[in-house]
């Protein structure tokens, strides 16, 4: 049976304007659920449904299809049921739909890899995802009623210790998987039904009512970054111009060069070389005079006509593997390097291009806090690693 995964997408959002291509932990939110979905590898096709052409970018550049939804099914008060059903009367041979929420970013490839097999083959009609919670609960007693509240899942005399109490599976709304038959009937759950139990770490639901940094902390923490393991950082190549720098370049009358940077980069470069990681600097323009003044200490390349091959060489010189090697980048000259290194990150304002490539889009522009920003995700990811060593 075809089995097609559906991210529904709508550009209208009254909580987080475009929320669900907002950045989180440098990547679109949606894109971390396409990215577990297609590493999955369970999927015969992947699917974003969506009413709005920024999103249709994004989803296309992460490798996923796209549906464009009617106007009849892009209102606030269009239901999911009412999408995934537009979705199969335009595509006649998909036979499951599994709904994935954008809005799910720790969801793990095993986790969808599971859920797959219990709708293909051990022949569940639906299953959707839950996590257990223990949370006591007390009925509501609404403004101006004479009564108490009373308990719901509890003996207040006799309270459980959390560790003696397994707790309530409660829906967490990371996805929902049903074969077409149920759908067609107007059900997302029936059938012979089954509930997937997510770990509490990765039921992260980015909705309103959450904290922006917050949630990047979690999905830092908990997400999917890839089917490789991460690994430590020892060398980020940066180019110069664009990065380093605005991209501007002034000329005096007397036909001297100069550029403006920010100190926050300086300080990053700084703190990156205290952690054990070499910066190198690379530009295609010959700017030595410029790095010269600005006395940053680092070994660069100016140019270079062939910004892959310096990568290459440097990360063989050094001994490293390219997922120890993380490039900063933000022209159509740094694409191949962006694609080539194991942590990839371009400034706001990079062209789109190189946007497409990288795996981090930094909120600061060029010559603007981008270094720094980027040293900052170094650091996160490698607590990450490090935390993994441990367990």
């Amino acid at each position: 049976p075809h089995l097609a995964a559906l991210v529904l997408a709508r550009g209208g959002s009254k909580g987080i304007p475009l929320k669900n291509i907002k950045l989180l932990a440098g990547v679109p939110l949606i894109g971390w659920v396409l990215r577990a979905a297609i590493d999955a590898g369970v999927f015969h096709s992947i699917w974003v449904s969506t009413d709005h052409d920024e999103i249709e970018k994004v989803a296309k550049q992460f490798g996923a299809q796209v549906h464009r939804r009617s106007p009849e099914v892009s209102q606030d008060s269009s239901t999911s049921l009412e999408a995934i059903t537009e979705f199969l009367n335009h595509h006649h041979e998909v036979d499951i739909v599994g709904n994935i929420q954008a809005t799910s970013p720790c969801l793990h490839p095993s986790d969808l890899i599971k859920v797959a097999d219990l709708i293909q083959k051990e022949g569940f009609d639906s299953v959707f995802s839950v996590v257990r919670r223990h949370q006591f609960r007390w009925s509501e007693v609404k403004k101006g009623e004479n009564k108490m509240t009373e308990p719901q899942n509890l003996n207040p005399a006799k309270r459980y210790r959390r560790q003696d109490w397994p707790g309530e599976l409660y829906e967490n709304g990371s996805f929902y998987f049903a074969k077409r038959h149920l759908i067609e009937k107007g059900y997302l759950q029936g059938g012979k039904m089954a509930y997937y139990e997510m770990r509490a770490e990765h039921s992260v639901d980015i909705d309103i009512d959450i904290d922006w940094p917050i949630a990047e902390q979690r999905v830092l923490s908990f997400g999917y970054f890839g089917k490789e393991p991460l690994k430590e950082v020892k060398l980020l190549v940066c180019s110069i111009d664009g990065c380093l720098t605005n991209g501007r370049i002034y000329v005096t009358e007397d036909h001297k060069e100069m550029v403006s940077y920010d100190y926050r980069d300086i300080v990053g470069i700084e703190l990156l070389k205290k952690r054990g990681i070499q910066v190198r600097l690379i530009s295609d323009r010959d700017c030595s005079k410029t790095l010269s003044a600005m006395q940053l200490g680092c070994v660069a390349k100016v140019s270079a006509t062939n910004k892959l091959q310096v990568l290459k060489d440097w990360q063989e010189d050094m001994g490293l593997s390219w997922k120890e090697v993380a490039y900063l980048g933000n022209e159509e000259s740094d694409v191949e390097c962006l694609k080539q290194a194991g942590m990839s990150g371009v400034p706001a304002d990079a062209c789109a291009a190189a946007q497409k490539a990288a795996g981090y889009i930094c909120k600061s522009r060029g010559g603007c806090g981008a270094v720094r920003e980027f040293a900052e995700h170094i650091f996160l990811l490698l607590e990450k690693v490090n935390s993994a060593r441990k367990q």
